[in-house]
This record gives structure tokens, C-alpha cells and sequence, in this order.
């Protein structure tokens, strides 16, 4: 009887250590909108990896962890930080403390410490015009030119005629970062992994 107590146990512990880290790596999201047709469609759940923009505090881990040197302030993300042409979820950058905090999900476009600016559709990085091959059409919209501060992303949707982002309400600030869309889970007959782009053509 000790036996099998033990055992039932072992398989909570292990089934709250399994959750535990699902939660801290991965969540779920819904699309909502048509923002990100045809790469998103409406309706559809995603999973999005929590982890890899996450960033570690490299002096505080140098308090805790014997003969670890690091410099002061200095940070590093675990994997990477965003990359042009991944499709990532994240808080909208509303300082109003009235509004509801909601997510949402677009596609990098610009980096940290570019000028992004867009004339008749086509966006340029750098004064460089950029290839977008997933868009399935382009608008004849216009921004402003913008340049990025060091923790700041451009972000848009891939149905720019229909896309509320960083045209309307400016640059995304790295610590509102949600993860990276990696998987479309459901609905079953259109599971997917994500084709994210590690570099956009052109650039």
C-alpha cells in the first residue's frame, strides 16, 4: 500500500513539473481578425514559444552562481532575440492604465535601431526597399519615417489593408513581447508549423 502511494506521489510531482514548465515555455492564442491573412486566419489557435526571447539578467546570475563574471545591467536573451520576418504575440503598447491589456499578433518588420518609413505600400529598412514574399497583395498605405529605439520592433500585419500596427500606434517595446507564433494547432485540418523567416529576402 506504501508502494502505490508513493507512485501516485511520484506521478503528481511529475505531472506538476511537466506543467509547470509548459507554462512557463509555451501558451496558446487565438487570432482574432483578419489582420494576418493569409499567413493567420481568424479563429485559428496558436501555440507560442514563451521562451525564446526570454532574457536572463546576466549580473544577478553572477550573484548567485559561483566564479560567473558578467558585466552590470547586462542581459541576454536565452535563444534569440526577434528576427525580421518571424511572427510574434505581444501586449499592445497602450501606457493608458484604463484600457484592457490585450494581445495581439503581427510580423517583424523593423529592428531595434532602424529607420523604417513605408511610401505607397512597400516599406523600406535603411532606405533599402524590403521583399515581402508572404504578403498575398500590397495597400497603397503610407508611415511616417520612424527610427527604433534599442528595445523597440516594427511590427505589421500581413493584411495591411486591414491591419491595426505599428502604422497607427508606433513601435512595439521589447518588454511587451509575448513569444514567438510557432504552431497552429487547431482547428486539426490545418495544423501547421509556422514557415517563419529568419531573414526576409532583400535584406
Amino acid at each position: 500500500m506504501a508502494r502505490v502511494g508513493r507512485e501516485i506521489i511520484e506521478a503528481v510531482v511529475l505531472a506538476t513539473v511537466v506543467f509547470m514548465l509548459l507554462q512557463v515555455t509555451v501558451r496558446n492564442f487565438r487570432v482574432e481578425g483578419y489582420s494576418m491573412d493569409p499567413t493567420l486566419e481568424h479563429g485559428q489557435y496558436l501555440l507560442v514559444n514563451r521562451l525564446v526571447y526570454l532574457q536572463v539578467d546576466m549580473g544577478r546570475l553572477a550573484e548567485i552562481v559561483p566564479f560567473w563574471k558578467a558585466g552590470e545591467g547586462m542581459s541576454r536573451h536565452v535563444i534569440h532575440a526577434p528576427k525580421r520576418g518571424e511572427v510574434i504575440v505581444f501586449e499592445f503598447p497602450d501606457s493608458n492604465p484604463n484600457n484592457p491589456k490585450k494581445d495581439f499578433v503581427k510580423r517583424v518588420v523593423g529592428l531595434p535601431g532602424e529607420t523604417i518609413r513605408m511610401n505607397a505600400g512597400t516599406v523600406f529598412v535603411n532606405e533599402v526597399e524590403l521583399d515581402e514574399p508572404y504578403l498575398a497583395e500590397k495597400d497603397g498605405s503610407h508611415a511616417a519615417e520612424i527610427t527604433l529605439g534599442e528595445v523597440e520592433y516594427f511590427v505589421l500585419g500581413d493584411n495591411r489593408a486591414h491591419s491595426n500596427d505599428s502604422r497607427s500606434w508606433g513601435a512595439v517595446p521589447e518588454a511587451n513581447l509575448r513569444g514567438k507564433a510557432w504552431l497552429v494547432y487547431w482547428p486539426a485540418p490545418e495544423i501547421q508549423v509556422l514557415n517563419i523567416l529568419d531573414k526576409i529576402p532583400g535584406l
